[in-house]
């Protein structure tokens, strides 16, 4: 059985690189929703509830 570092379960991308890519894919898919006029889903965190934005800035607390 060969044993796998954190390396290689990574492809040797490190932890700040993959979380840079994360955020860029979520901004990119924020953007395409935007576009196609479908909501967002996003965090208040001074009420400390989700809530959906949509593209005419309204939102709707859950």
């Amino acid at each position: 059985m060969t044993e796998l570092n954190e390396l290689d379960s990574t492809c040797g991308v490190s932890d700040e690189e993959l979380t840079r890519r994360f955020h860029e894919a979520v901004r990119i898919d924020n953007e395409i929703k935007k576009i196609k006029g479908a909501p967002i889903v996003k965090y208040d965190r001074e009420k400390k509830q989700p809530y959906l934005e949509y593209p005419d800035g309204r939102r709707e607390y859950a």
